[in-house]
């Protein structure tokens, strides 16, 4: 079978698509997924350049990938929500438990998959499982946000804040999201922001104050200086950055970490929260499996509106 695999950390050039790659089998309380449709996250990128390294060692060749959709075709013992010919969408990832999501047959822990939700088609269901989880913890399960409530979401235009913006909106809060450019601006005013600032013109910590929470995908000094637009007593949540104790002393709010759980309860409430049309997938473009390199070169451009995507038929 087909698989993206890396021998080495490195940049994109570390990529390759192996032709022959063994397919995996269905062992205890796992599945084996016919892969149609992979999406890239940030995670990826990250375990490909060895930033996971010392926490969690790839064994080489390894095959990448977290985000999958596609059809069940073999279960292991104790498996008895999914069964063969099951449409699913989940993760895969090889830091929890599968084989890598970017090949054409994938194992993963049936508990890190759900059936994809009627009407939402195979290459957009690729497209939510970490993003939409992780907004979804953030928005309810962290932040808990309400009515008439301030959020600043860092990188709306990206996977997590296209949904975060959607959810926080829902839930009645005021949005302001920064971007990277016009045409990110205008897709999440799209998506229902209040405000949008774009990074590359506007310094946000100067023009913000008083909001209640932020939400960052960005990191680095983005982080930092997002401290300063939080009212005493707010909350700061980051995918990439760990708490910083002394800047959430000097303004006295709250900074968590998003270590993001992918499981069958929590996708069940995405596809609920899909159903009832309050959150839209967007992919910005799909790649074949054999452009990998490229599809890459695409996500780490930062130039993305939503998700990439990988298409295996």
């Amino acid at each position: 079978m087909k698989a993206v695999q890396i021998s080495r950390y490195g940049d994109v050039g570390v990529l390759s698509v192996t032709p022959d790659a063994p397919r995996p089998a269905a062992t205890d309380g796992k599945v084996v997924v016919e892969v149609k449709f992979a999406s890239l996250n940030p995670a990826d990128s990250m375990l490909r350049m060895g930033y996971m390294a010392k926490m969690a060692p790839l064994a080489f060749p390894a095959t990448l990938g977290t985000d999958l959709a596609g059809v069940v075709v073999e279960t292991g013992a104790g498996v008895t929500r999914l069964s063969k010919g099951d449409v699913v969408y989940g993760t895969a990832s090889p830091l929890g438990g599968g084989s890598g999501a970017f090949a054409q047959f994938a194992q993963a822990p049936a508990g890190t998959l759900a059936r994809v939700p009627d009407g939402l088609g195979l290459t957009e269901a690729a497209a939510v499982p970490l993003t939409a989880v992780s907004a979804l913890e953030v928005i309810d399960d962290k932040l808990k946000v309400g009515k008439g409530q301030k959020v600043l979401i860092h990188g709306g235009s990206g996977g997590i804040g296209t949904i975060a913006i959607q959810l926080a909106k829902h839930r009645g809060a005021f949005v302001t999201a920064t971007v990277l450019g016009a045409s990110a601006a205008a897709y999440a005013e799209a998506l229902g922001a209040d405000e949008v600032i774009d990074a590359q013109k506007d310094a946000f910590e100067t023009a913000l104050s008083g909001y209640d929470f932020v939400v960052d995908t960005v990191a680095g000094e983005t982080y930092r200086k997002s401290f300063a637009v939080l009212k005493e007593g707010g909350s700061i949540v980051s995918m990439l950055e760990r708490p910083n104790a002394e800047l959430m002393a000097e303004y006295g709010v709250t900074a968590l970490f998003q270590g993001t759980q992918v499981t069958t309860a929590r996708l069940d409430a995405v596809s609920d929260l899909i159903r009832r049309r309050i959150i839209k997938v967007h992919v910005d473009r799909v790649f074949p499996v054999d452009q990998v390199k490229e599809a890459f070169q695409a996500r780490e451009s930062g130039n993305v509106r939503g998700k990439i995507v990988l298409s295996f038929t």
